[in-house]
Order: structure tokens, then C-alpha cells, then sequence
């Protein structure tokens, strides 16, 4: 069994890149294991495609292109992104994560399951650091991965 846990988004647009950080956090946290991967896909979009394909169990953090308070926190699983229950773009800037899987689908390589963590943005001005209200949410969204991580049999290690 090999989970990603997938981190998306642009470091150079403040809450846009909540993804990249979430996993650079937990990069620095946890030891390396064959089980699962923390990556930075970044904004490459459909280029990432093969990190999807290559695991059973994906896990995406990034920010939310949606309605609600700035830092709410979304939590869809495979069956909602393929039904449409989230925005087609996270971002502006890629391609939609349903065009992304629908085409791992066709190929018959679609990771069996998918749980996608999304915040609703306060900023999306050009910076580095997350505002406060995304902010506060990166230890809590760990938490939840660990969990989720912990049921599908991986124990993490701390570095």
C-alpha cells in the first residue's frame, strides 16, 4: 500500500500555498517510510498526475476556491469530487482535480481512495505566510491526516 499525502498550491500567493506548506511541515516532522510520501505538487496540475496513479490512498490539502468564512475547513472524499460536490478549479491557475482524475479513470489507474482537505482562502495577495485563519488550521489538518494515515495501518515516526 503507498499513500501520498499531496500538497498543492502556489508558496507565492499567500494561502495558495497551504498545500506546499502542510507538507513541508510534516517533511520536517515525520521520518521517510516505503508506506507514504508527503509531496509538494505545487501548481504542476495534470503534470502530477503519475503521483496519483502511482498510489492506493491520495490525500490533497489545498486551499478552496468556494462560498464561506475565510479558513473554513472542507472535507470531500473521492465519491464527492466525481460527483461534482466541489468547485471544478481549487485554483484559478490548474486544471480541476475531477479533469485530472476522470483522465486517471480512463486509463484505469485512479487511486482507490481519495480524501481532499480544502480552506477557504483570506488571502490570495502575493506573499509567503499564510494569514492567520488558514494558518490555524495546518495543525489541525495534520491531526486528521495522521488519523486517517493511522487507519489505513501507517504509523508515522517523528524525524
Amino acid at each position: 500500500m503507498e499513500v501520498v499525502v499531496f500538497g498543492a498550491g502556489n508558496l507565492l500567493l499567500s494561502d495558495e500555498g497551504l498545500g506546499v506548506h502542510l507538507v513541508k511541515q510534516m517533511n520536517d516532522k515525520y521520518a521517510l517510510t516505503d508506506e507514504v510520501e508527503f509531496y509538494d505538487g505545487g501548481t504542476m496540475g495534470i503534470l502530477a498526475t503519475h503521483k496519483l496513479e502511482e498510489s492506493s490512498h491520495v490525500i490533497i490539502v489545498d486551499s478552496l476556491e468556494a462560498e464561506g468564512e475565510a479558513g473554513e475547513l472542507r472535507l470531500y472524499k473521492k465519491e464527492d469530487i466525481m460527483l461534482d460536490k466541489i468547485p471544478a478549479k481549487m485554483s484559478p491557475h490548474q486544471i480541476g482535480l475531477q479533469e485530472v482524475l476522470t483522465i486517471s479513470e480512463l486509463r484505469g489507474k485512479a487511486p482507490d481512495t481519495i480524501t481532499f482537505y480544502g480552506v477557504i482562502p483570506e488571502s490570495l495577495e502575493s506573499s509567503v505566510e499564510l494569514s492567520k485563519p488558514v494558518q490555524a488550521r495546518l495543525v489541525e489538518i495534520e491531526d486528521m491526516i495522521v488519523a486517517e494515515l493511522k487507519e489505513l495501518g501507517v504509523d508515522l515516526v517523528y524525524n
